[in-house]
């Protein structure tokens, strides 16, 4: 669906894509959001590999399209899964930071990491994998942690 704006003084027209719902079911809701092959992988690059800048993110072995990353980074902006700020050595960069909204997906990317791992082992990067097996909850205790005084200090 598109969401028709108009900024009247200037007669500036464009089209914002906007989300519907298909349901009240959470799964739905998350598909919404997530559903594409793109945007969880935004999200792992964010939260796991400390990525944070478009040219970053183009940078991943998947590959994504500029104009997708683009995309999904505006929808992730939009839901507030991320903010977006200007780098402070080159203003013409933009970084992206998780909220804790974001934050609180760390489990869930780890949980369908360990699934994969099990299916795909060599696929599982062991930095994160091998904590996990462990001590799960101290683990993801750490990683969050890690998350949260890496995106506070900048």
């Amino acid at each position: 669906m598109y969401k028709v704006i108009v900024i009247c003084k200037y007669y500036f027209l464009f089209f914002r894509k906007t989300m519907s719902k298909r349901s009240e079911c959470p799964i739905s809701y998350t598909l919404d959001i997530f559903g594409d092959k793109w945007t969880m992988l935004i999200m792992r690059d964010l939260l796991l590999y400390g990525k944070d800048s478009f040219g970053e993110f183009l940078c991943s072995d998947e590959k994504i399209a500029t104009n997708i990353l683009t995309d999904r980074l505006n929808v992730l902006l939009r839901e507030g899964f991320v903010t977006k700020h200007t780098a402070p050595a080159n203003k013409s960069k933009f970084l992206y930071r998780p909220t804790e909204k974001a934050i609180e997906l760390i489990p869930i990317l780890i949980e369908i990491t360990l699934w994969a791992e099990k299916y795909n082992p060599a696929g599982a990067p062991a930095d994160i994998v091998e904590p996990l097996k462990k001590n799960r909850t101290k683990a993801l205790r750490e990683l969050k942690k890690k998350v949260e005084e890496r995106f506070r200090a900048e």
